[in-house]
């Protein structure tokens, strides 16, 4: 397996393995894609909850165009 990474991404690397916290550049790749696998699971449970919502809440009465205008009414507002 081949990963190219950008030098920002590179020095991020570095320095991390540098505070001692990390033995190697390999370290760090494998934490980040573990973090990563955690949060992604995350997120995909959070969507499915609130599409589950979105379903059991039932069928509204109101337009999409509706929907949509009292979201940017709102967003004003804010």
């Amino acid at each position: 397996m081949n990963i190219s990474f950008t030098k920002e991404q590179e020095k991020y690397i570095s320095k991390q393995v540098a505070t001692g916290e990390y033995q190697n550049n390999s370290e760090v790749i494998r934490d980040a894609i573990r973090l990563h696998q955690i949060y992604r699971d995350k997120v995909i449970a959070d969507l499915r909850n609130e599409i589950e919502k979105g379903l059991d809440s039932g069928i509204s009465k109101r337009s999409v165009q509706d929907i949509i205008k009292s979201k940017k009414r709102s967003r004003k507002t804010v």
